[in-house]
């Protein structure tokens, strides 16, 4: 059985993990990102080489997620989220002449939907997609059993979607921000009149699961938006499923206000006058957090090279 070297670049931290053909994680660790205002594409190159080495006798290729609007089959990127020095880069092509072996390169909300289709909550789903709630919103969708990208490689990249008509001009209005941490935070700040900057998800839901009625309040507006943005996904799309990834989605409490924020929605929507039947989304959680960009960077290796 071949084993294989798995990376999934964030902002703060490189995940790396060896793992064999079927996703099992042999073994994991992470090292830091240089950050992108001072340091280099070859700072970061430097990075993945201290852990190649140590690999390379056991692996057979390297799979990497990462930010970005990004070819999945060259790595050339378009953008690279907070790794912006990797822009104009294309990066498969760089490391795989770099190390002497088969380098695949896929944008991480994309590793998130394609870990769920393959091994968690979109197995077998002809139409699907993954929301990943964190510092923004990420995500990718599944049509006809496939992970859609588009011609610019663009599809799944919810954070650049608008929420607010009246201020496109505004930071507020794109759901990577309102729909992100940060807006948890603040939805939370305006009932409890906190530096919403004080804030991140553990102390919300801590407070949240321990019955404070002004953090609830603060949950319920923001799952409120947020299934507003689910319901309109599901009306473009006509999905099967739609699962709710990234770290607070561990949170029980979260699908639950999210579902009840759903069937307000759907219960009070005028078309019903016209039409009895309005399309009402199944929501779901991811069943793999903080493993699925490496679970989905392997199966988008294994689909590239057929291994």
């Amino acid at each position: 059985m071949k084993n294989y070297l798995v990376f999934d670049a964030g902002g703060t931290f490189t995940k790396y993990a060896m793992m064999d053909e079927n996703a099992i994680i042999l073994e994991k660790d992470k090292v830091p990102t240089p950050a992108y205002e001072n340091h280099t594409k070859e700072d970061f190159y430097q990075i993945l080489d201290s852990v190649v080495e140590k690999y390379r006798s056991r692996i057979s290729g390297i799979a990497v997620s990462m930010p970005g609007m990004l070819d999945n089959k060259t790595g050339y990127c378009v953008t690279a989220g907070y790794l912006p020095y990797l822009c104009g880069s294309s990066v498969a092509v760089e490391l795989s002449k770099r190390y002497g072996m088969p380098v695949s390169v896929e944008n991480d909300g994309k590793c998130a939907a394609l870990a769920e289709y393959w091994k968690g909550s979109l197995k077998d789903c002809t139409n699907g997609a993954v929301v990943v709630l964190g510092s923004g919103v990420a995500g990718g969708i599944i049509l006809n059993g496939r992970i859609y990208r588009g011609n610019r490689f663009t599809a799944g990249e919810y954070s650049y979607i608008c929420t607010k008509d009246d201020l496109p001009q505004e930071m507020d209005s794109y759901w990577g921000i309102s729909g992100g941490a940060q807006g948890l935070a603040r939805a939370v700040a305006k009932y409890t009149g906190v530096d919403w900057e004080s804030y991140d998800g553990i102390s919300i839901f801590s407070m949240a699961n321990e019955g404070d009625e002004l953090v609830l309040k603060g949950l319920k507006d923001y799952t409120d938006a947020l299934a507003v943005q689910i319901y309109n996904l599901n009306i473009l799309l006509d999905l099967d499923i739609i699962a709710i990834g990234g770290g607070i989605s561990q949170q029980p409490l979260l699908l639950e206000y999210v579902n009840k924020s759903m069937t307000e929605l759907t219960g009070k929507i005028p078309l019903r006058s016209v039409s009895p039947y309005v399309p009402v989304p199944r929501i779901t959680n991811c069943r793999y957090y903080n493993d699925a960009n490496l679970i989905g960077a392997l199966y988008h290796y294994r689909n590239i090279y057929n291994s």
